[in-house]
């Protein structure tokens, strides 16, 4: 059994002011199994709604919980916004938490069960594992995680179901040590690339529910992000290791 103190949960917000407080609720709601504490990171990709305003009025009206936040000047991308909350990460354990309400803050222990039983450095968790609930959305979509998740697969000789995953967990001493490049949606096979090669590395898959958005709801990934899923992979497999 591993002792865990305490984890980093990094939200990288982007105009999710009329889901932040609602997903901050949720965050702080939840109990972590054997006590450990939660380090939250909240990094406002540059907003253009009134996220500022919801982010300040949380942090205000909680003092006592542990927050930690940063605002960028200008917007960079979300996967700016993550290396942004790792480099402030104190916890043993980064979580990676998107601000909208897709995934399930109850499910963060299902991410952490492997890691207590000393099994696990990285847990992703899938979308596409085992029989929780998803929304039914997009056709297309899933087709396309699918296609991104085996073609990375191919490359880092991983048996990942969900690649794409927003639900990553990963020890903090592991993702600090990695040069992080990709700024935007590319983050996720950059990571899948470079966490592949870590020497002695443990990584799981845990079963999580799904609940998508619509466009109309505000999601914001599209097919050029897919493009350059792709560009990605090639990059971080063959080209740039």
């Amino acid at each position: 059994m591993e002792k865990i103190n305490s984890i980093s949960i990094i939200i990288p917000i982007y105009n999710e002011g009329e889901t932040l407080s609602r997903i901050l609720e949720r965050v702080f709601n939840v109990t972590l199994i054997n006590d450990i504490k939660k380090e939250l990171i909240l990094v406002n990709d540059c907003s253009t709604d009134h996220t500022e305003i919801v982010l300040r009025k949380y942090i205000e009206d909680n003092p006592s919980h542990n927050i930690l936040s940063f605002t960028h000047e200008f917007n960079k991308g979300k996967g700016a916004a993550l290396q942004t909350g790792i480099s402030m990460a104190t916890g043993e354990f980064i979580l990676i938490q998107d601000a909208d309400l897709e995934y399930d803050p109850e499910e963060i222990n299902e991410l952490l069960k492997p890691v207590l039983r000393a099994s696990a450095d990285v847990v992703f968790g899938s979308r596409f594992l085992g029989g929780k609930s998803h929304r039914i959305l997009y056709f297309w979509h899933s087709i396309g995680n699918k296609f991104l998740t085996t073609l990375s697969n191919v490359f880092t000789n991983l048996n990942l179901t969900d690649m794409e995953t927003g639900y990553k967990l990963v020890r903090s001493s592991i993702i600090k040590k990695i040069v992080l490049k990709e700024t935007r949606f590319g983050f996720e096979p950059e990571i899948t690339a470079k966490i592949s090669r870590v020497p002695g590395i443990r990584i799981y898959e845990v079963g999580i529910s799904y609940y998508g958005r619509t466009y109309e709801e505000g999601k914001k990934i599209n097919w050029k992000d897919g493009l350059h899923a792709i560009y990605c992979i090639f990059k971080y497999n063959l080209f740039s290791k």
